[in-house]
């Protein structure tokens, strides 16, 4: 099995990077993984800790439109070049966390997702270069709302809202292009989503590279690298589980979101 490199939180707030152990065990760094952090003589029982999204992104950068059946399905054709948004880092939250249905929106759609971490500050790369920059691949739900999606000239807000990007659950440094993408939402049998990761247009480190012509990329960023067809909505009380082979799967619950309290 191949290693999975976790960020957990202890009951007294302490944030680690850490190696997940066969025994749900995390063996502690002392930095995240791709600024070299190497084993601690810490150890974290299997009860002693909750999981976080396993990176903190200074930035996520989204790729829509990358799989041509997708592109088909939203009513277009496939770009010329990638199609980037930017979701904010507050929208990120772990495995097995909530997405709030926020009240401004009457359909929230699910987008399962292979997920690119930056190892490397990357900028003007080639996608020979790029490729190094890419220190490993976790999961990703670009959630949506789509009525808002359609109705703005642009997407911030439907992609934006807290918890519309669950990420996790750990991050693996290999992955096949010939791995294969599900999303089931409540349990059905049949997929909603299921496509190779090969089916992209642009593979990840030409979004890579295209992206570091624009921005620079800093290690920990996260490159979300478009959604298969089989796009559909989710509804208060629905469950939806992202997979991934190789790496695992990310499930998360919808809830009504609550104002927060000040």
């Amino acid at each position: 099995m191949a290693q999975r490199y976790v960020r957990v939180q202890t009951p007294e707030g302490q944030i680690y990077y850490g190696l997940l152990q066969l025994n749900r065990g995390v063996q502690v760094l002392d930095a995240p993984p791709w600024l070299k952090g190497q084993p601690t003589d810490l150890e974290l029982k299997p009860d002693s800790y909750q999981l976080l999204a396993p990176c903190a992104p200074s930035k996520i950068v989204a790729v829509g439109k990358n799989y041509a059946k997708h592109a088909a399905e939203m009513g277009g054709e496939v770009p010329q070049e990638p199609l980037l948004f930017l979701k904010p880092p507050t929208a990120v939250t772990a495995a097995g966390t909530e997405i709030n249905y926020p009240s401004q929106t009457e359909r929230v759609d699910y987008e399962g997702e292979l997920a690119v971490v930056i190892g490397e500050r990357c900028v003007d790369c080639t996608p020979e270069q790029a490729q190094s920059k890419i220190w490993g691949y976790t999961i990703a739900n670009d959630v949506t709302a789509r009525d808002l999606q359609r109705r703005d000239s642009q997407w911030t807000r439907a992609k934006g809202f807290d918890t519309f990007c669950p990420l996790g659950p750990w991050i693996v440094r290999e992955l096949s292009p010939g791995a294969r993408l599900q999303t089931i939402v409540n349990e059905n049998p049949e997929p909603a989503q299921s496509a190779l990761i090969e089916q992209m247009v642009f593979t990840p480190d030409v979004l890579v590279s295209y992206i570091s012509q624009i921005m620079t990329l800093l290690p920990g960023d996260v490159v979300l690298t478009g959604t298969p067809e089989g796009v559909g909505p989710l509804q208060v009380g629905d469950r939806v589980r992202v997979e991934i082979e190789g790496i695992g799967s990310l499930d998360n619950w919808v809830v009504a979101r609550k104002a927060a309290r000040l």
